[in-house]
């Protein structure tokens, strides 16, 4: 880290497929617009899978930590934190693989990271200020999810159902929601709870108020 620079906020925000965590990632980004700041997908990070055919990734466990190349986030966000610039893996949900491209990230302020696992990993876990779970009812997220991916991802109403069935659900209750008591914060009904949000916001504020004078937040145990 550059002398006299103020270490980057790192904020977790967790969550089942279809929970509202990108919603309520993207709320609290345009709440903070004057700062420095950014979103990283744990969803970029799915590992390559150029040495497969298209039915063997087809059976890939994308809800499973497997999936995920954690070593390359960890290694990235402790390169923002240092105020040093990625380069951002692009994945591509048509191809069930990583794109060649990628995109240059520059080092911000606050650093948003938004995924189903990114409580699961310890080491991960370490690096963040404050800890969200999204919290929200199965069946309010099976509908998001089917709306999603078949408006945005290109696939049949069939196929979302079958790995509804298969992997997400039995993935979200073995891996997924255990993480819900490493929360700071445990945010019920997701965007639409502005109540939340807006006393994110304010926390957000004070922590970056804190590093400012090189102090970090710990141990906060709060239900929202």
């Amino acid at each position: 880290m550059k002398k006299g620079r103020k270490r980057p906020v790192v904020i977790g925000v967790s969550g089942g497929s279809g929970s509202g965590k990108t919603t309520v990632s993207r709320a609290i980004f345009h709440r903070l617009l004057g700062n420095s700041l950014t979103i990283l997908q744990q969803d970029s990070y799915y590992k390559d899978q150029s040495n497969k055919t298209m039915a063997e990734r087809e059976k890939t466990n994308y809800d499973h930590p497997l999936a995920f190349d954690t070593d390359r986030l960890i290694s990235d966000i402790k390169r923002l934190l240092d105020y040093k610039p990625i380069h951002k893996p692009v994945y591509d949900y048509k191809k069930l693989n990583r794109s060649k491209k990628t995109i240059l990230q520059e080092p911000r302020d606050v650093i948003i990271l938004e995924g189903i696992l990114v409580l699961d990993d310890e080491r991960l876990r370490d690096l963040m200020d404050i800890k969200i779970f999204v919290d929200t009812d199965d069946d309010i997220r099976l509908i998001r999810r089917i709306r999603r991916d078949t408006q945005e991802r290109g696939r049949t109403l069939d196929e979302v159902i079958q790995q509804y069935l298969k992997t997400v659900r039995p993935m979200y209750n073995q891996f997924i929601e255990p993480t819900k008591r490493y929360a700071d914060i445990i945010v019920p009904e997701g965007g639409k709870n502005q109540v939340a949000i807006d006393l994110l916001t304010t926390k957000i504020k004070q922590i970056l108020k804190e590093h400012g004078d090189h102090q970090i937040l710990n141990n906060i145990d709060t239900t929202i």
